[in-house]
């Protein structure tokens, strides 16, 4: 199908300025689209459909049964009143009631089926079943990382590494209970350290256990517990990152940093105007940030953040950067070049900005993209992860990419002004990876009636359109299945994997599907 015949523009244009079209929400100062028909478009599906949960009663014909599936259990079948009157001067007869049947989990295809109904042209893709035995309720997946020819993830009590060639698994890492926080990156040399709770049980947990794993190699290294000692420093929650060889962990309102090749407490990172400004999240990786919550208190129109740079080595402050009152800080979309979200204290994701520094921590530009329809976090909201996890977005050298469950587009970071944008009814966009020139490669997530696939755009929008890979019919449910909840794309390759599966192994989900380029 084409794409709706609806102009998109580039902010460099190759004819002298125009005015605006009317009633285009995307259209940048100064472009008139090219002469001719639109440019063919890929097909867009529609968002995902809440699952529907009902409770089935089956009566057998002509024998008086009743069966009933409630929840997740088929209930045995149920005599007729009369049979179940007992006498005490009968011989109890023995049971005609069969035991309790459970439903058979949802079959997952195999990697094989998946590629079965390719045509040429089409992705090769791989699924991973994983059958781990899961507590009966919804259970995280945490953070992808690749790394080698590897893709990682902590599921439960577990972290994983699967091969990114054909998803066989390489290697695994068993933890005494369930994780609880990971960073959104390893450090340089592939290292990474995990949070996990102290106990089974969620009630009255902490989530203080340290350990710190080799993800080129699959070996554990050293654990540690983190230290409370009451005032102000729990682990109820904990925040963490990796800037170089130093994790740096925000426990309650303190925090502190850590070596990752030992575990040694480096420093207690700063409380500036202690009783007034609070460390409240880390984010890492070329740099180490810290947010603060400062002057917080009943009038949240007189609360502010605080984001400070810090040198990992030595936790000395490099810069500052404070948020006018009545604004707050919400997601970290990069450290270099520094980009973030910020959100009014009130209104919240209702009223946001995207907020770019220069050098020193100086405010460079502030971005309002709510102009043109993109909602916070591609329309997921405040979710609660951590200051680094934002749906649908991306930063490159210059230039900030936006996603959402229909638009993407491109604002450069020195004007603040809209590059590109590309509009669509019915599909849900997520940028992937920074190309040069302000393109980008985009996730064209799968719908109910259409595969996936990875589009290339850039300067001048859908006019510049170009598919890259072309996900396959006979993957497109499972695919659709998965949400897009966590996306890793390495070596031309892009993973998939829900935001969490269920316990429930008649909700049984597929954990991670990928699709490349090349034969099976």
């Amino acid at each position: 199908m084409h794409r709706p015949p609806e102009p998109w523009y580039t902010s460099h244009p190759p004819h002298p300025p125009q005015q605006p079209v009317p009633g285009n929400p995307y259209a940048p100062e100064g472009y008139t689209p090219p002469p001719g028909p639109p440019p063919r478009r890929g097909r867009f599906g529609k968002g995902p459909v809440p699952a529907v949960l009902a409770v089935l009663l089956l009566l057998v014909a002509g024998g008086g049964v009743l069966y009933a599936v409630d929840g997740d259990r088929w209930s045995g079948p149920t005599a007729p009143a009369a049979e179940r009157t007992s006498s005490p001067s009968r011989t109890p007869s023995p049971s005609r009631t069969p035991a309790v049947r459970t439903p058979e989990p949802k079959r997952i295809p195999t990697s094989d089926e998946l590629n079965a109904g390719r045509k040429p042209g089409d992705a090769t893709a791989w699924i991973v079943d994983d059958r781990t035995d899961l507590p009966r309720r919804s259970v995280k997946l945490h953070d992808l990382w690749t790394v080698g020819d590897t893709v990682v993830q902590a599921l439960y009590k577990k972290v994983t590494a699967h091969r990114l060639s054909d998803g066989a698994e390489v290697w695994s890492v068993n933890l005494p209970a369930p994780v609880c926080e990971t960073p959104v990156a390893p450090t340089p040399d592939g290292k990474v350290v995990v949070v996990y709770q102290n106990r089974e049980a969620w009630t009255g947990a902490r989530c203080n256990q340290l350990q710190m794993i080799d993800l080129r190699t699959g070996r554990a290294g050293w654990h540690k517990q983190l230290t409370e000692t009451g005032s102000m420093d729990d682990t109820i929650i904990v925040n963490s990152a990796l800037s170089g060889d130093v994790l740096a962990v925000g426990q309650s309102m303190k925090a502190a940093a850590y070596r990752v090749a030992d575990g040694t407490r480096l420093y207690d990172i700063p409380m500036e105007n202690p009783g007034k400004c609070y460390p409240d999240d880390v984010a890492g990786g070329s740099r180490l940030l810290v947010k603060a919550d400062c002057a917080i208190g009943v009038d949240r129109t007189k609360s502010y953040s605080q984001l400070r740079a810090l040198d990992p080595r030595t936790g000395k402050v490099l810069w500052r950067f404070r948020t006018r009152p009545g604004w707050e800080i919400g997601k970290v979309l990069s450290v270099d070049p520094v980009v973030f979200t910020t959100l009014h204290a009130t209104r919240r994701t209702d009223d946001w900005r995207v907020v770019a520094l220069g050098p020193g921590g100086k405010l460079r530009t502030t971005i309002d993209p709510r102009a043109k329809g993109f909602k916070y976090c591609a329309d997921t909201g405040d979710s609660g992860e951590g200051i680094q996890n934002c749906d649908g977005t991306l930063v490159g050298p210059n230039t900030v990419y936006l996603g959402g469950t229909d638009r993407v587009g491109a604002y450069d970071l020195g004007t603040g002004k809209l590059v590109w944008g590309v509009k669509s009814s019915d599909s849900t966009l997520h940028p992937l990876r920074a190309e040069a020139g302000s393109a980008a490669l985009v996730y064209e997530a799968a719908s109910a009636g259409r595969p996936g696939g990875i589009i290339r755009l850039g300067p001048g929008g859908a006019d510049t359109e170009k598919r890259v890979l072309n996900h396959p019919e006979s993957a497109r449910s499972t695919e659709y299945g998965m949400l897009a909840g966590e996306l890793a794309y390495a070596k031309g390759r892009i993973v998939i994997t829900p935001s969490g599966v269920s316990g429930n192994d008649v909700m049984h989900e597929a954990r991670m599907l990928s699709f490349g380029p090349g034969a099976p």
